[in-house]
């Protein structure tokens, strides 16, 4: 099974020194590919979410190191990436792979002398080629969990749109399609972006996966009619099991506990992160009030309202049945260090 078999969207690409990142602001009515030529077209494709996933801006920003700098001729090499880490790092705080790929990048800096490009572009390399590797581990995992005609609730994008492969929460569902299993997916919206509606439902139909998009709160309803499980992605993971994902994601949590179906949470072990003892020590981006008051250019709240953006909540650890990791199923009790 080939990302061409399974037709889903390739985000990220390293060519000739740039980075060429497909355009999801744009999506799902163009596809438009972006190319980011200096570090500020990186940061900026990051923070306005041109390209957005915790696997996908680690993978981006380790690339986005190296923009233009093939030919570099100022100030020593190792000084630059410094300065360009601590500027792409400032980018989003939630999301743990940012931090997670530029701190091995550094590293790379600090201990290597001659050649310095090349081995921090055989790093950045290697990150995406990890990160392709995992969700497919994930995706092959998780396809245990899937029985046949399975019907699954995600919320947000998890899949390839938010990573260099098959994605996380969406990986396993990919593989079970592939396999005839004919899994239905039910697509949260994932307001204030849609990120479920203008990502997850573009890549599953682009994919030929069976959904059905749901305004969020129509999730209670979706899940009284019967749903088998509900398989989220993640954008950091505290060491006791706590976890930061898409805004909405624990009203998913909450009503799954209600109604009995079992919550996964998928993830690499890359957005783990045991310096986080517990959710309540995450930093929780909050963006602009434009995310809420306005869609597609359109006001629907009157001038001057205010506002509360979380673009992130946490999820205590006793909601989650299991996590789907690239090394294998996780269950309670939850220590990750």
């Amino acid at each position: 099974m080939t990302d061409d078999t399974l037709n889903i969207p390739r985000t990220i690409r390293w060519q000739n020194g740039e980075l060429i990142l497909l355009d999801q602001r744009r999506l799902p009515a163009d596809e438009i590919e972006i190319c980011c030529r200096t570090v500020d077209d990186v940061y900026d494709a990051i923070r306005t979410l041109a390209i957005r996933g915790a696997p996908a801006i680690g993978v981006a920003a380790a690339f986005g190191l190296l923009v233009g700098l093939r030919e570099w001729e100022d100030e020593p090499l190792g000084r630059e990436i410094l300065r360009r880490a601590a500027h792409l790092n400032s980018a989003r705080p939630t999301a743990v792979n940012l931090g997670w790929a530029l701190d091995r990048m550094v590293r790379v800096t600090r201990a290597v002398g001659t050649a310095l490009y090349t081995r921090l572009e055989q790093e950045a390399q290697a990150i995406f080629d990890e990160d392709v590797a995992s969700c497919a581990a994930i995706g092959h995992h998780g396809a245990g969990l899937i029985g046949e005609h399975c019907r699954i609730l995600t919320h947000c994008n998890a899949g390839a749109l938010a990573t260099s492969g098959w994605g996380t929460a969406l990986a396993p569902i990919y593989v079970v399609n592939a396999r005839g299993l004919s899994p239905h997916v039910f697509v949260d919206e994932t307001r204030p972006l849609l990120q479920g509606a203008r990502l997850t439902a573009y890549e599953l139909m682009r994919s030929g996966v069976a959904c059905t998009l749901i305004t969020d709160n129509m999730a209670a309803s979706v899940m009284a009619s019967g749903i088998d499980l509900a398989i989220v992605g993640a954008d950091r993971v505290a060491a006791n099991g706590d976890v930061a994902n898409k805004i909405g994601t624990l009203n998913v949590a909450i009503l799954c506990h209600h109604y009995g179906i079992p919550f996964y949470v998928a993830c690499p072990r890359s957005t783990l992160d045991p310096a986080a003892a517990t959710g309540a020590g995450i930093q929780i981006e909050h963006r602009h009030a434009d995310e809420v008051t306005m869609i597609a250019g359109q006001r629907v709240a009157p001038e001057g309202a205010e506002v509360w953006n979380p673009a992130f909540d946490v999820t205590p650890n006793e909601l989650v049945t299991a996590f789907i990791t690239d090394a294998g199923i996780v269950t309670p009790p939850y220590h990750f260090t």
